[in-house]
């Protein structure tokens, strides 16, 4: 995945007319609703993934 990666349309309204904006890294401007919004990676979640099989919960079962 890509740092890079654009949001494909507006969490706020749906349509597709974002630009960047001059906020920074990950801030967008939606023209559409004249919205502003940025986005973030926030990291892994903590209970891992295990490809091809269920999630551990926390109580050490499977979700």
């Amino acid at each position: 995945m890509s740092e890079r990666a654009a949001p494909f349309h507006c969490p706020y309204c749906g349509e597709e007319d974002l630009r960047p904006s001059e906020e920074g890294h990950g801030a967008w401007e939606c023209h559409a609703c004249n919205r502003a919004f940025k986005l973030t990676y926030r990291g892994l979640l903590t209970r891992g993934f295990a490809p091809g099989g269920p999630v551990e919960s926390p109580q050490g079962g499977s979700a």
